[in-house]
């Protein structure tokens, strides 16, 4: 290995504490990505960091080039056989972690420092293509202050680690007029801002196109959050909060699947009671539904209505979305009521289930009306013994029969599936619609919020002359899950999420907070779209929005914000500091008696001549020179040490 450069050892002699803070920066900035990486990755980061930290503290030889060389193609090899690619979100994120580490392993000089730097802000921002919340954004700015610090410390190595970080600070606060500017003025875009098309949104949870025993149980373990609704006047009862979703006609025995779409510029329906008005906020699920109250009187902008009252907005709902709804939560619905459509609800497969069928078929041959058969069916649900549990036993394909008869324990997919069953069967048309029920009330910002735990599945039935009726099965058997929600419907032992545990106020209080608090970071920072930007710039009086006027805006925006800057900056540089003050005070009582100090005069040279000038005052000019001279050019100046120098000078007198 060659012998180090000078600018190496400049490197390896800076103090070890500064290496310190170099790398938790650099840490930092990976360490979120720890829990998606690769095992292999993240154990051979870490492996390097220490190895890089052992080198510095014992002051070894870094690794010469071919074993580097051969580190970063293993790396990459094995960066493309775990995921096929080294393209990507994923794959470029675990290439990147590595590379910035073994960049470690070849740290000479400080232009290598400075591309470490670089390359740590570039992975911090990586990390919201996974998360875009509140924590994540406080991390990785506490990620740039240390690793800024320590880009101020590659200049400045003599300082304390305090001060550098005090540096840094300062100019961040300094950059966030501009970084303000950019945020509000800096043309919009449509979509996500932060993810890539084929992997943003692979974790996403929610409702599916389908559904079997087991599908919406699933998501009864989960408390993130579907969408927010801010009513405009009090919030209807909630056993009448039915968030609709997809509607599913075919049935092959076990699944639930969609019939065909046909949509709609508008709905066909009877409005029989007031509306409810209302504003959703919906989390991104990478589907084509919206959500709504039974039923909106249009469906929003970019979106359709289907005949069975399915809101789809016209791109897939790929970021958060807000959208107005009216509503009428009394109504007549007659869309979707074809002869073609009312056979689709009548169908059953002829070989499954034959105690449900047969049930069925004696209520039909029982009762001479729809109704009649609707109201029995209701009663034998609300009598026959059903609990609502989150883990139904496991069943076979004929689980409707199992369920009904044998077990009687299952979600509200049983409920839905077996009730919509038995009516068919029994010659009513029906259907099982999906969505959610239900919501909880943020007392902190009024919001209700409905979470992926309240998914929600019921029945349709047609009854001529009053079109689809709403039946659920669910509310029949429990009537707890929707008259105070799913946690309050299922066994005290269940396993339930704690943040929607009734027993623990002090959780449920912290979490009313939180969600308050990201919703105004969800409304006003992240989902900060073309709209709100036009309209914030309407009220400022900004009627121009389109790019061209708001590239010309922001550039003179931001040349404005400079120029403030910079002119605050050269006064600031301009005007003495305490320090400093203090020195020029003391100077000036000294010219006063003759002994003007040169512009290239030092202060120990200066303060040496004037003392053989004044014999007398020696003591006092020497201790005023050297005090000067340490806390401008040595030591941090401290408030007590820059107190005693102007005490000093204010005693001298030379006179």
């Amino acid at each position: 290995m060659s012998a180090p450069t000078s600018s190496a050892l400049s490197i390896e002699s800076r103090p070890f504490h500064h290496m310190v803070w170099l790398l938790a920066g650099l840490a930092l900035s990976a360490a979120p990505h720890a829990t998606r990486l690769a095992l292999w990755i993240s154990i051979g980061a870490s492996a390097i960091f220490l190895w890089r930290l052992y080198i510095s503290w014992q002051h070894k030889s870094l690794p010469p080039r071919w074993l580097l060389l051969g580190i970063a193609l293993a790396g990459t090899i094995g960066v493309f056989m775990t995921f096929r690619t080294i393209f990507g979100r994923d794959a470029g994120v675990s290439l990147l972690v590595l590379l910035l580490s073994m960049k470690l392993l070849e740290m000479r000089s400080p232009r290598d420092v400075s591309v470490l730097v670089f390359l740590a802000y570039f992975l911090a921002l990586t990390n919201f293509f996974y998360s875009q919340t509140i924590p994540t954004a406080g991390l990785m700015l506490l990620t740039v202050l240390l690793v800024t610090g320590s880009l101020v410390g590659l200049s400045a190595s003599a300082r304390p680690v305090k001060a550098n970080l005090r540096t840094a600070g300062s100019l961040l606060l300094q950059a966030s007029p501009i970084m303000l500017l950019l945020f509000f003025l800096f043309p919009r875009v449509q979509g996500p801002l932060w993810g890539l098309p084929q992997d943003a949104f692979a974790g996403v949870t929610g409702l599916s196109d389908s559904m079997s025993p087991g599908t919406l149980s699933q998501l009864s373990q989960s408390d993130a959050i579907a969408f927010r609704v801010r009513f405009d006047k009090e919030s209807p009862p909630r056993n009448q909060l039915y968030w609709r979703g997809p509607v599913f006609w075919n049935f092959d025995g076990r699944t639930w699947r969609p019939g065909v779409l046909r949509t709609r510029e508008n709905y066909q329906f009877e409005a029989l009671g007031e509306a409810v008005e209302y504003e959703v906020t919906l989390e991104p699920h990478n589907r084509f539904w919206l959500f709504g109250l039974d039923i909106p009187a249009r469906p929003p902008r970019n979106a359709r209505v289907t005949d069975d009252y399915q809101l789809l907005s016209i791109p897939p709902v790929r970021a958060r979305v807000r959208y107005d709804l009216r509503s009428f939560p009394s109504y007549r619905a007659t869309g979707g009521s074809e002869a073609a459509d009312l056979r689709a609800a009548l169908a059953i497969p002829g070989i499954h289930n034959p105690r449900a069928r047969g049930l069925g078929i004696e209520w039909r041959r029982s009762f001479a009306s729809n109704e009649a058969i609707l109201r029995e069916a209701i009663r034998f649900f609300r009598s026959g013994g059903f609990q609502y549990t989150l883990q139904p036993p496991l069943m076979n394909q004929n689980f409707v029969d199992e369920f009904l008869f044998d077990t009687q324990q299952g979600f509200c997919e049983h409920f839905a599936s077996s009730f919509t069953f038995l009516m068919r069967a029994a010659g009513v048309p029906a259907r099982v619609v999906t969505g959610y029920q239900g919501g909880e009330i943020n007392p902190v910002d009024k919001y209700l919020v409905v979470r992926q735990a309240d998914a929600h599945a019921w029945a349709e039935v047609w009854l001529e002359g009053r079109g689809w009726v709403r039946v659920d099965p669910t509310a029949a058997a429990a009537p707890m899950r929707v008259d105070s929600g799913m946690a309050a419907a299922v066994p005290q032992d269940a396993s339930v999420p704690l943040l929607l545990r009734e027993q623990f106020d002090w959780v449920r209080s912290l979490r009313y907070n939180w969600d308050a608090l990201t919703n105004q970071w969800n409304q006003w920072v992240l989902g900060y779209n073309p709209e709100r930007q036009k309209d914030m710039l309407n009220r400022l009086g900004v009627t121009q929005t389109d790019w061209h006027a708001l590239a010309q805006l922001l550039f003179w925006s931001v040349a404005t914000a400079l120029g403030l800057t910079a002119g605050w900056l050269l006064w600031r540089v301009q005007r003495p500091d305490p320090v400093q003050k203090a020195w020029f005070a003391f100077c000036a009582k000294l010219a006063k008696r003759g002994l003007l100090r040169a512009s290239t005069e030092g202060p120990l040279d200066y303060a040496a001549r004037v003392a053989a000038a004044l014999p007398a005052h020696a003591p006092a000019i020497l201790a005023i020179s050297g005090l000067y001279a340490d806390l401008r050019y040595g030591r941090e100046a401290s408030p007590e040490a820059v107190a005693r120098l102007r005490q000093q000078v204010r005693a001298f007198r030379p006179d």
